[in-house]
Order: C-alpha cells, then sequence, then structure tokens
C-alpha cells in the first residue's frame, strides 16, 4: 500500500530484489497514480497496482472534504489567522482544491483559484470564484495555499509581488510546489514566529510567512482528516488488496481502477453506518434504464 509512489519508486530502484515477491500494490494519491500511470507507460511498472485515489468513495470523500477541512484546520492551528475576508489564494482545482476552495469560502474568504487546465479553471469560475493566472493573484493574496502536485506553483516571480504578511501553506503532496530555495535565496533574514512560522524578511522589508516548511500543511501543524472519512480510503485499500491477492497473478503490469463493485459496496457500507437507507431499483425499473426501446 503506497502514498505518492514513494515505497514503489524504492522497489524499483535500490530494492528490486524485493520485487519477485509483490504480487501487486495500491496506490492513495493523486499524484501517486499519475507517476505510476507514467512509469506503465514507459513499460517500467514491474507488477499491476490498483489506483484507490480513482475510486469515488476515495476522491470524492477524502480529497475533497477531508483534505478542505484538514488544510484549514491546519492554517488556523499554526496562525490563528482570522478567514474571514482574507483573498485565499488556491492554486489548483482538482478534488483537493475544490475541497478548500469551499471551505474557505464558508469561512468568509475571497477565494481566488488559479490552474493550467482550462477545463478546471472553468469549473472554477463556474462554481463561483475568480479565476486568474499567479502572476496576478500573487500581488493580492494574503494566503496562499498549493495543490497542484507539481512544482514552483509558487515562484521566485511571485514572491517578489506578494503583500507583506502573506502566508504560504502547502497541502500537495511534496514540499516542492512552492519554490522555497528561491525564498531562502531572496531573503534577508529568516527566524520562527510561532511553531511551524517560519517568516522570511526580504530585502525591501516585506515579510513573507512559510508553514510547515512547506510540507503538508494539515499534517505538519494538524491531526490530518478525520477517521469519518478516512475510513471509505482505508477501505478502498483492504478490499482492493485482497482483490489483489486473488487476482493479481493474472494482472498485467498496469494501473487498474478499484472495480465498480466494490466502489458501489463501500458506499453502502458508510451509508448504513450512518442509519442511511436509499431506495432500490425494481426489476421493471432496471429493465426500462437498460433499454433502448421504452420511452421513445
Amino acid at each position: 500500500m503506497d502514498d505518492g509512489a514513494d515505497l514503489v519508486t524504492i522497489l524499483h530502484t535500490e530494492r528490486r530484489d524485493f520485487i519477485k515477491e509483490v504480487i501487486g500494490g495500491t496506490e492513495e494519491t493523486t499524484t501517486g497514480v499519475i507517476r505510476l500511470q507514467a512509469m506503465a507507460k514507459e513499460a517500467k511498472l514491474l507488477y499491476p497496482v490498483v489506483a484507490v485515489n480513482e475510486a469515488d468513495t476515495k476522491h470524492l470523500f477524502d480529497n475533497r472534504y477531508g483534505t478542505g477541512q484538514s488544510t484549514l484546520d491546519g492554517i488556523t492551528r499554526a496562525t490563528n489567522v482570522l478567514l474571514a475576508a482574507k483573498a485565499v489564494v488556491i492554486a489548483g482545482y482538482g478534488w483537493c482544491g475544490r475541497g478548500i476552495a469551499m471551505r474557505a469560502k464558508g469561512m468568509g474568504s475571497q477565494v481566488i483559484v488559479t490552474e493550467v487546465d482550462p477545463v478546471r479553471a472553468l469549473e472554477a469560475v463556474m462554481d463561483g470564484f475568480q479565476v486568474v493566472d499567479m502572476d496576478q493573484a500573487a500581488a493580492v493574496g494574503d494566503i496562499f495555499i498549493t495543490v497542484t502536485g507539481g512544482m514552483s506553483a509558487i515562484d521566485q516571480q511571485h514572491i517578489k509581488v506578494m503583500k507583506d504578511g502573506a502566508i504560504l501553506a502547502n497541502s500537495g503532496h511534496f514540499n516542492v510546489e512552492i519554490n522555497i530555495p528561491a525564498l531562502e535565496r531572496m531573503a534577508e533574514t529568516k527566524r520562527t514566529i510561532r511553531q511551524h512560522v517560519e517568516e522570511y524578511t526580504l530585502e525591501d522589508g516585506r515579510r513573507i510567512n512559510l508553514l510547515g516548511e512547506g510540507r503538508l500543511i494539515n499534517l505538519a501543524a494538524a491531526e490530518g482528516h478525520p477517521s469519518s472519512v478516512m475510513d471509505m480510503s482505508f477501505a478502498n485499500q483492504a478490499l482492493s488488496a485482497e482483490y489483489l491477492v486473488r487476482e493479481g497473478h493474472s494482472l498485467s503490469r498496469e494501473v487498474y481502477p478499484v472495480p465498480k463493485h466494490l466502489d458501489t459496496e463501500i458506499g453502502r457500507l458508510k451509508l448504513s453506518s450512518m442509519g442511511i437507507s436509499i431506495d432500490t431499483l425494481t426489476e421493471e425499473q432496471e429493465k426500462y434504464l437498460a433499454s433502448w426501446e421504452g420511452g421513445t
């Protein structure tokens, strides 16, 4: 079971002697799935992997509601900043970015989204958020949160125009989404002003605050996601592992989705644990929905 393809990387580079004993693997994160798909495309992946992150009962809940809540929790714990009326810039509008934007809006923030994907940018616009490029957002933001899965979403040219007192936080997988080496070079002084808050003073006197050394702020300064949303992610991990034990030897070295029936069953179990019942289609309704003849 992996989170970010870190274990996969070690097995494929430093400990290849272990791979002959591996039936298959599971991957928890968006970043990890992207890396695994790249490995499979280049025929570098040496065993099948189930992309747990792609299950509806994972990314629609863990990524959106879990990351949305725990990210703001980490920022609040680290800074005690009032989110109301602050311009919060969110880099990336995947499921994690959506969740953070939704929660920040609920706290009264003025939410600005930056994106490189035109469809996701359009979604953000339709969801009621201001969308601009980071060059524009950098000059007006009070709090910046990166959730791109990439690197240098906040770069040197952006730091150059930020407000005095700007807060930088990352909730993507690695601590490369903010160009920290550039910030270090630009700073005249650096000091820790609170636990998890490092204040960088630039040549012109502006102060830039980096949270949690640029690492996952919801883990660095808070407790991560509540168990009541992670339970579905872990259920996907467990049931996918069981599936691989049964079927892994017959699978090629590719990245696979969580089988649909497992995804659906996890949703059913979650509803049951919450005491919620839903309707069931009758045989006639199922036939109607599956037919092309009726209703025309």
